[in-house]
């Protein structure tokens, strides 16, 4: 197995050192929708010297990045013209129950451009897409990064550093576009898994969506005690209700998009919760529950602080490139870029 520890850092743009590395050409990114994921987008590309340009409906968010020496616009019909007429890589960086819309406006102005986005679910995103904009040439993505807080004022442009970024990797994705999507993650310092539509809802499902229902959950339970219980509240509810804090739009907008995923996952919860309870209440313990839930998190500690695991011997383009590796990414591995 191929490690990353067993390759030298200069020319991985994940390791954030692009010294040998072969310049990306300059294709200007458009990105529509400058809240926290695209307005860090925003930022980080034009730090990395990539051409980028964006459009927000907020005045007020337009104001914000302009007075940050960004480009950006409230007028979505100019922007999607300036990104055909510059080729640019359009990404959608608003939440699922917008899209449709924004892209009604790209096949009317930006028909021929690359389309990628950075919501977290894939499969309603392609579905929409398929409807609306049936001939767009695009690429799912989703950057595994975020915080509780929304808007241009939370932005980071070193937020996808470190961070995997998933690019989605169907039997029928256009190589070329597939890279150049990649590209873009890659110099922004995230690490690609090729997953495709529905195993990646299925995954964000349960490591993703579900924890802010239970964080939901457990934040209400213990608000809901008393204020002596929010006063002694420290490590423990602090950190399992984080996500809580997020815009409960933007959350329900998240879980709502992948209900039946999330409805699966949720189910298995419940079950193991009542099993939980039911031991407590037998048998005075809750052994199996606490159990299974600190082997899963050592796991998850092992695999995050071992040297990643390299997709390798997949030539993009060539016949079968997609399932090859989404097989090793189900296998924990992740994409750096070509080695050449």
């Amino acid at each position: 197995m191929v490690t990353s520890a067993e390759l030298p850092c200069p020319g991985h743009r994940a390791c954030g050192n692009l010294e040998g590395v072969t310049e990306l050409p300059n294709r200007p990114v458009c990105i529509l929708g400058l809240g926290l994921i695209g307005g860090s987008m925003m930022r980080a590309l034009h730090d990395a010297g990539r051409e980028v340009f964006g459009h927000n409906r907020s005045a007020a968010t337009v104001e914000a990045a302009t007075a940050s020496g960004h480009d950006a616009s409230t007028d979505l019909v100019a922007t999607l013209r300036r990104a055909a007429d510059s080729d640019a890589v359009i990404v959608l960086a608003t939440p699922v129950t917008t899209i449709e819309p924004i892209l009604a406006a790209i096949a009317e102005h930006a028909p021929g451009a690359l389309v990628t986005d950075v919501i977290s679910v894939k499969r309603p995103v392609a579905e929409i897409v398929h409807r609306v904009h049936p001939q767009a040439r695009y690429v799912g993505g989703h950057p595994m990064a975020g915080t509780s807080h929304s808007g241009w004022a939370a932005t980071d442009p070193a937020l996808f550093t470190g961070a995997m970024w998933m690019v989605t990797t169907e039997d029928t994705t256009d190589a070329a576009d597939w890279e150049t999507v990649a590209d873009i993650a890659l110099l922004l310092g995230a690490a690609v898994v090729p997953a495709a539509a529905d195993a990646h809802d299925r995954a964000v499902a349960a490591i993703s969506h579900l924890p802010h229902l239970t964080a939901a959950a457990t934040a209400t339970v213990g608000a809901g005690e008393s204020d002596l219980a929010l006063r002694l509240a420290a490590g423990s509810f602090r950190d399992g209700t984080r996500v809580a804090g997020t815009a409960p739009a933007l959350q329900r907008a998240m879980i709502e998009a992948n209900g039946v995923a999330v409805l699966n996952v949720l189910s298995e919860t419940i079950d193991r919760l009542i099993a939980a309870r039911d031991e407590l209440r037998d048998h005075g313990t809750t052994s199996v529950l606490v159990d299974d839930g600190h082997r899963a998190r050592l796991a998850y500690e092992s695999m995050a602080q071992s040297p990643r695991a390299l997709i390798a011997d997949v030539e993009i383009g060539a016949p079968g490139w997609q399932a090859d590796m989404r097989r090793q990414a189900h296998q924990g591995r992740v994409w750096l870029g070509r080695d050449d």
